[in-house]
């Protein structure tokens, strides 16, 4: 889960959920629009989006020396949808924002 202000603009929410896949684990089938952004530490992240309606489909992430695929929880479609286990920029969080299970998330600035 990411309350930074890009994943906010970027779903239209008030934070974004994902789902990381490593790379090699992931077949992706189909085509997308990519928009590759920058993060606040100068990484770029390549974004797909369906042509069709726009929504996004995943995204392209390196985490120290790995590769993965964040797919966005809402594209599975499905309610009993493993709940979080991080929660990063929180001090950009909502404060109206609760967290149901905050004890079994871990938590990073």
């Amino acid at each position: 889960m990411c309350h930074c202000t890009a994943c906010q603009k970027r779903t239209g929410s008030a934070f974004g959920v994902q789902a990381r896949f490593p790379r090699g684990k992931v077949k992706i089938d189909g085509s997308s629009t990519t928009y590759t952004r920058l993060t606040d530490s100068g990484n770029a992240i390549p974004f797909h989006f369906c042509p069709t309606c726009g929504s996004t489909v995943y995204y392209e992430l390196t985490v120290e020396d790995d590769r993965f695929v964040a797919v966005a929880v809402g594209a599975f479609a499905d309610r009993e949808f493993p709940e979080p286990r991080f929660s990063v920029y929180e001090a950009r969080q909502h404060p109206w924002v609760k967290l149901a299970t905050k004890e079994s998330i871990e938590h990073f600035g």
